[in-house]
């Protein structure tokens, strides 16, 4: 069916928080990100090309089995892969060299992370669907 859109990627994810001020300060305690800035009740995390939105305004009970996953370079740094924030937003963790999503060269060195590496397993992965 060529008349349909293929999905190619994520641009951003919104999450919706109790307070800004609080929200930022609890992520920045978790990961490094920088601030792509801030207009009325959002805050926009800078991932690259990508970016994760804070919005103010919690309107729903927390998350159940729905969940978002966030890639970092160094998940050892983290005391625990899966948690809740405090407004219940559930959050998994992967690492960059563990899974197959990847950010190009130019990406990645943009983001001061030369040299992030693929393990053999993501590797491969990315072999059987002809990505490298």
């Amino acid at each position: 069916m060529a008349d349909r859109a293929r999905l190619v990627g994520v641009n951003h994810v919104v999450l919706e928080v109790g307070d800004l001020d609080e929200a930022l300060d609890w992520y920045g305690e978790r990961f490094e990100f920088e601030l792509r800035g801030r207009h009325r009740k959002m805050a926009f995390l800078d991932m690259g090309d990508q970016f994760l939105v804070l919005s103010a305004g919690r309107t729903q009970e927390p998350d159940g089995s729905r969940h978002f996953g966030l890639v970092v370079d160094d998940a050892s740094k983290l005391p625990e892969r899966d948690f809740r924030d405090p407004w219940g937003n559930r959050v998994q963790v992967v690492q960059y060299s563990e899974i197959q999503f990847s950010k190009t060269d130019s990406v990645l060195a943009g983001m001061d992370l030369d040299g992030l590496e693929k393990s053999q397993a993501a590797r491969q992965e990315l072999r059987e669907k002809g990505l490298i």
